[in-house]
């Protein structure tokens, strides 16, 4: 499947950051509800190895949010984000750098990097040209479960760096206010918003967080 038109290589100023919990048969009616109901980023994570569907998905993903106008960021792959028409890519620590990842992607491609609990990685992130910082787990997460946890302190301390913040780990309508008010400019929400019965009732009730907190 041919990309669709390039994506919007631009962030929003805040919202829901939905992301996909691949493999699933119903994957495209799953993120157009999320999208129907307010997502403001969307990002495509599936963590196999089939190359030929991942890329085929994630193309099909690209045509699919031209109807919303919202960014598609592909997870960790920069090759299947560039080879799909993506908007960018998230990094990880164990994923090319942020130097390699432009170079392949263009001077516009969006790229997000993964700082978990360390204020020291956002510093180095920011300098390198990443064009959001995510920080993370904030509370227990089904997706990684193991993961490092992070404080809403963190998201005070991190403003100073000048960069949109998304916040990862665990949150749901109860808890995600709370990041909001101390300075995420996007929740990034898997499993409140992809295994929710009512995707779209789900995401839109996120996107509300935002709204409640706009000046």
């Amino acid at each position: 499947m041919a990309p669709a038109s390039p994506l919007p290589r631009r962030l929003p100023p805040h919202g829901l950051y939905a992301i996909t919990d691949g493999p699933r048969g119903d994957l495209l009616a799953a993120a157009e509800a999320a999208l129907q109901g307010g997502a403001a980023l969307l990002q495509y994570r599936d963590k196999t190895a089939d190359h030929a569907r991942r890329l085929q998905e994630a193309a099909a993903l690209s045509a699919l949010r031209a109807r919303f106008d919202v960014p598609l960021i592909v997870n960790d792959d920069v090759e299947l984000a560039r080879e799909s028409g993506a908007a960018g890519v998230h990094l990880g620590e164990d994923d090319p750098g942020i130097a390699q990842a432009r170079k392949v992607l263009g001077p516009d491609a969006v790229i997000g990097v993964s700082c978990y609990d360390s204020l020291q990685r956002a510093r180095d992130a920011a300098a390198a040209g990443a064009d959001y910082l995510a920080f993370g787990a904030f509370f227990p997460s089904p997706t990684k479960p193991h993961a490092r946890r992070a404080t809403p302190e963190l998201l005070h301390q991190a403003r100073a760096l000048g960069k949109p913040l998304v916040a990862i780990g665990g949150i749901t309508i109860d808890n995600g206010a709370l990041l909001v008010e101390a300075g995420a400019d996007f929740l990034a929400v898997v499993s409140a918003v992809f295994g929710a019965p009512d995707i779209r009732a789900a995401a839109s009730a996120f996107a509300g967080l935002f709204t409640r907190h706009e000046p």
